[in-house]
């Protein structure tokens, strides 16, 4: 049976989802025979940057060109949809990266002359995985290829490759792509499969798939199993392990008022339902950064999907941590937690340890957790300085800009006058005056 992703990739480029500058750049410059021997796409997995490639492939090599677009139905681009094509090789650089493959495989073939088509097409996918001798032993090739010869390479880390290729080639670089966009594909591959389906449920699909479409068709195909072709809220909740929004309120007021033990016995139900942390750390910090929205922008309608009482909540929940100061602590931590529990062989302890350090920075070295205190203490000296009642005094006078605040801490104490050592020693008792004679 053919997966999903496998069944709808796009085609042609009026079928590629998303990506829009990439598909006009690349129409407009076949169009006007002004194609480069060498490309680089880079971008998020799932993105379309191997489809790319091999549409490209099919415009270089369409009957109906060379200045014109493909549409899929010759005998060329069936071909190359196929992975049939002689002169469109395809390589994994992630299982060729010695130097010895590039020359057998690239070097050693590159100057024959193509077989079927106007050109040759290499599209060599995950390129940044050659080693530095493959990159240079491949470098004079990107530097003077010959005329039938284009590549086309494919990476998620464009870091990695040399400056040499990478200023010898053309760089598109691959965006996520929109939730809009992905989730109105989604309800066209349902409508083709005849799929029932919820658009909450496709929502939440969208929203795990991080702009990776090849993830959320996967995702979707595993729904459409589990459903018996309908895919609903309950079992996409279910299935990727969604945790509810008043979850997610609980733990952020809980982090509000420091209630570590609250926070522990959220972390420990979590883990008995077999939830996943890494998950619920990324949904989690996604709940504080509306927070945090909130709390700085007076009026967070067009910046939040929040509405009504759940806006109100955002609102209680901003009011509880105070300072929005904090809650871009609470963000930065809950960053650190997530990119370490990728890797972590156990990522309860982590959870627990982050949660600690935003409960109580007084164990968190950090000028951030520093800086909170230090608001901590300012506040209580605000309250503790308020007047209360007729009885009190008046409150002291705003000090003059001209002087700073000082902290009450820092206020020096009235200590008594310090007596010299001299004067500080004890003096020796007086000797009874001598008996006069009688």
């Amino acid at each position: 049976m053919e997966s999903l992703y496998t069944k709808y990739r796009p085609q042609t480029f009026e079928q590629v989802v998303g990506q829009g500058h990439v598909v006009e750049t690349l129409k407009r410059a076949v169009l006007e025979g002004r194609t480069s021997h060498a490309y680089l796409f880079c971008g998020p997995r799932g993105t379309g940057k191997t489809t790319m490639a091999r549409i490209l492939a099919k415009a270089l090599m369409c009957e109906r060109g060379p200045a014109a677009l493909p549409d899929g139905t010759c005998e060329q681009c069936q071909l190359i949809a196929s992975g049939e094509h002689p002169d469109v090789i395809e390589l994994d650089a992630a299982s060729r990266t010695g130097v010895d493959n590039v020359r057998e495989e690239i070097i050693s073939r590159v100057s024959y002359a193509p077989t079927r088509g106007r050109c040759k097409v290499y599209i060599i996918d995950e390129v940044h995985m050659l080693t530095t001798a493959a990159f240079n032993a491949l470098l004079k090739t990107l530097e003077e290829p010959p005329e039938h010869v284009v590549f086309i390479m494919c990476t998620t880390d464009p870091q990695k490759i040399l400056a040499t290729i990478l200023s010898r080639v053309q760089r598109f670089d691959f965006h996520a792509i929109g939730n809009e966009e992905m989730q109105a594909h989604l309800a066209f591959v349902c409508g083709q499969e005849g799929f029932a389906y919820d658009e909450r449920a496709l929502e939440l699909i969208v929203r795990h798939a991080r702009g990776g479409m090849r993830d959320a068709l996967t995702t979707l195909e595993q729904l459409s199993v589990f459903g018996a072709g309908e895919i609903s809220l309950a079992a996409a909740s279910d299935f990727l392990g969604e945790v509810s929004g008043s979850v997610l309120g609980q733990v952020s007021r809980a982090m509000a008022h420091r209630d570590v033990a609250a926070l522990f016995s959220e972390v420990a139900s979590l883990a008995e339902a077999g939830r996943d942390l890494l998950q619920f750390t990324r949904e989690l910090a996604a709940h504080v950064r509306d927070v945090y929205v909130v709390s700085v922008v007076p009026s967070a309608d067009d910046v939040v999907a929040a509405r009504g009482e759940e806006l109100d909540s955002l609102r209680g929940e901003a009011a509880a941590f105070g300072a929005p100061d904090r809650l871009s602590r609470v963000l930065t931590i809950l960053g650190e937690a997530s990119s370490e529990m990728r890797t972590a062989p156990n990522q309860r302890l982590v959870l627990e340890i982050a949660f600690t350090r935003i409960a109580r920075p007084d164990s968190d070295l950090t000028l951030e957790s520093l800086a909170e205190r230090v608001a901590d203490l300012e506040r209580q000296v605000a309250i503790l300085a308020a007047p209360r009642g007729e009885k009190n005094a008046a409150p002291a006078a705003p000090p003059a800009a001209s002087q700073p605040t000082v902290p009450l801490q820092s206020q020096p104490r009235a200590e008594a006058v310090p007596v010299p050592a001299a004067e500080r020693r004890s003096e020796p008792a007086a000797s009874p005056a001598p008996e006069r004679p009688a």
